[in-house]
């Protein structure tokens, strides 16, 4: 939200609504949105946030007895992608005991750590506390999960319950900043940013969300999309799947792989229109070394007309920590980006 010019302060309700928008699930005043990961916890420790990046059919089927179960009356599981679910809660079928003082832990945020400590508290807590309890029974002698423990996966031991929020209203791109964009992603959360804010979405075949992505692919698309549009946005997920699995090289794969077969033939494209800029950044730090989501700032990299280079000759955190542009607020980065002369 912030590197699309949009201040998190103000605009961000929870992350579950905006991957709401990303499926087209319109969301009531009353609604609540949930992100319903599946996950994989032993003896009270996450040991994967994406029930070892279990595929969208099994996650399916055991959304789907837990609507069965657990659902109705206004519960509605809806499956993703992959481990990447939702629970809608109906306000005006169910009367939701929620506020947006209510707080989850992400479970990325969780791996290899104790949860005894993380589960969801504040107003409405107990609710969800007794949904992710009940999901544990059901689950464990699920066939889904028998087959993938007789195979040597990890099972989904229950879903896990966070990013709650209600819909957001955010000021269409075009009226805020003028260009026309497109978003290219496999990850619901951009997806329904794109949905908000009023861009295109492109879907790319082979765009997995995880390291084994179609880069190529996702730069061909990007390529082709500039002849319709002002602004692309082409977004990977991989260097953060291999963060968070602690996989350095996993991590300098993906992003040889981003560097080839992106940001190199997205340059070589764009110098044939004239006046042409690209940036670079991540959306946040997340260290190999703790495998989670770190707060803070992040280099960006900026070419093309009207950008001036400075002296680095290289692009990483410490050099970004030393040059004289920098945007204490990241929001502001993308005014910048459009209008600088």
């Amino acid at each position: 939200m912030s590197l699309l010019g949009y201040d998190p302060l103000t605009n961000f309700t929870g992350r579950a609504p905006i991957e709401a928008a990303a499926q087209g699930i319109e969301l009531s005043p009353e609604d609540w949105a949930i992100r319903c990961n599946l996950v994989t916890i032993q003896d009270q420790v996450m040991q994967s946030f994406t029930a070892g990046h279990i595929s969208t059919a099994e996650a399916t089927a055991l959304l789907a007895t837990a609507q069965e179960a657990l659902g109705g009356n206004g519960l509605e599981f809806v499956p993703g992608v992959s481990y990447r679910n939702l629970l809608i809660w109906r306000g005006k079928q169910h009367s939701a005991p929620f506020t947006m003082e209510m707080r989850a832990t992400p479970p990325h945020d969780l791996t290899d750590k104790s949860v005894l400590d993380a589960f969801p508290r504040g107003p409405g807590s107990d609710v969800l506390n007794e949904l992710m309890t009940a999901s544990i029974t059901l689950f464990a002698d699920h066939p889904v999960n028998q087959k993938r423990i007789a195979e040597g996966r990890l099972p989904a031991t229950n879903v896990w319950l966070w990013g709650i929020g209600k819909a957001p209203k955010l000021q269409p791109f075009a009226e805020a900043y003028g260009p026309r964009g497109a978003m290219i992603t496999a990850v619901d959360l951009l997806r329904g940013l794109a949905s908000l804010v009023g861009w295109d979405r492109i879907e790319v075949p082979g765009a997995t969300g995880y390291t084994d992505t179609d880069y190529a692919a996702k730069g061909r698309y990007a390529v082709d999309a500039l002849r319709e549009h002002d602004l692309v946005c082409v977004h990977v997920e991989a260097s953060d799947e291999a963060s968070h699995e602690g996989d350095c090289g996993k991590k300098v794969k993906a992003l040889e792989e981003i560097d080839t077969h992106i940001v190199g033939p997205v340059v070589e494209a764009l110098k044939t229109y004239g006046d042409w800029r690209i940036m670079i950044s991540p959306d946040h730090p997340t260290f190999l070394s703790t495998k989670t989501h770190t707060h803070g700032n992040v280099p960006v990299a900026m070419a093309g007309t009207g950008i001036t280079a400075d002296h680095f000759t290289s692009y990483g955190d410490t050099n970004a920590a030393n040059s004289p542009l920098a945007f204490d607020e990241g929001w502001r980065t993308m005014g910048w980006f459009i209008k600088a002369k």
